[in-house]
This record gives structure tokens, C-alpha cells and sequence, in this order.
């Protein structure tokens, strides 16, 4: 499976480019996977249901499954949260996961870079950046710069970089 980060700073558009790269790529014919890191708290259960009862009881893992689908929730209980790696190792084989968040772990990104959220660039720091896409033109950058508004020309470099074979002994875009 690739593994590739779209990364920025909050607000820069993460979300809605994902939003709106999905269908675009699974048109394509790539079966599609996420994994999104909340910096908070989150819960996607509700008080009361049974699931939540037991997870609140003591449950480490509690999987709910219909016709339709299944949740597997995972209480850390104390534990180190998890690595990008060990969370793409859990997933059902795909041919892309796109990846919100995790901005500073070893993989291959997309940065979201918009001029008036007021944060400074991933790249040139983060050599894991494979291209920028921006509200604005960017002349001078060492990757390529995308129209963060373009959300097709965005889908054509993913499968530009689909294409490309994996760098041998490198992270960049393959889970290992």
C-alpha cells in the first residue's frame, strides 16, 4: 500500500481537499483508505449505547459490526498512542491511504500551504514533501506546486506519483 500525507496547518484545507480528492481518485479506479489524527479527545460513540457501556466498563477493543459496516474502537488505557505505521498495519489492504495529520512523521506529503492561515511552510524542512499546493504561486520551491484549488490537477500528480516505483529502503509513500 502507498501512504500519502496531505499536511498543513489548521484551516489550510486538509479536509475539503480530501473530501473532494477521494471520489476523484476512486474514479480512477484506487481503492481508497484514510487515517485522520485528531490532536483532542474525540469519541465516535454515544453515551449510553451499548458499545460505549462497554468500553466504559473496561473493554480495550469493542468492534460493532451490521450488514452494512464495522467500528473497531481501541482504548489505549495508558499505552503510547500508536505510530503512523503501526495504524496503516491495522488497515485492510488498499492502494492508496491518504493520510490528515501526522505532519511530522516520515511519509510522503502533499502540503496545504494557504498564505493567509499565517503559519511558515513544512517545506523546505521536511524533505518528505513531495509538493505544495498553494492558494498563490510559489516560484523558487525544490518540489512542484499545485493549485490548491484544482482539486483534478492535485488527483493527476497523486497518480503521476502512483505510477513512480518505490524508493528502495526509504519510507516514501510505501507502509512497510
Amino acid at each position: 500500500m502507498r501512504v500519502l500525507g496531505i499536511a498543513g496547518w489548521s484551516g489550510s484545507g486538509k479536509t475539503t481537499l480530501l473530501a473532494d480528492l477521494i471520489p476523484l481518485l476512486v474514479a480512477r479506479g484506487l481503492r481508497i483508505s484514510t487515517i485522520k489524527h485528531a490532536h483532542h479527545e474525540f469519541d465516535v460513540d454515544k453515551p449510553g449505547k451499548d458499545s460505549y457501556r462497554h468500553r466504559e466498563a473496561g473493554a480495550t477493543e469493542v468492534l460493532i459490526s451490521s450488514a452494512k459496516r464495522f467500528a473497531l474502537m481501541h482504548e489505549h488505557r495508558g499505552a503510547i498512542e500508536p505510530t503512523l505505521d503501526e495504524l496503516v498495519a491495522r488497515l485492510s489492504a488498499v492502494d492508496l491511504v491518504l493520510v490528515e495529520g501526522f505532519k511530522h512523521e516520515n511519509h510522503a506529503k502533499i502540503e496545504v500551504w494557504r498564505s493567509e492561515v499565517g503559519k511558515p511552510m513544512l517545506q523546505p524542512n521536511d524533505s518528505n514533501v513531495i509538493a505544495v499546493a498553494s492558494d498563490r504561486p510559489m516560484p523558487g520551491l525544490a518540489v512542484p506546486v499545485l493549485d490548491a484549488n484544482n482539486h483534478v490537477q492535485i488527483a493527476d500528480f497523486i497518480m503521476g506519483w502512483m505510477a513512480q516505483p518505490v524508493v528502495s529502503g526509504a519510507r516514501r509513500g510505501a507502509a512497510e
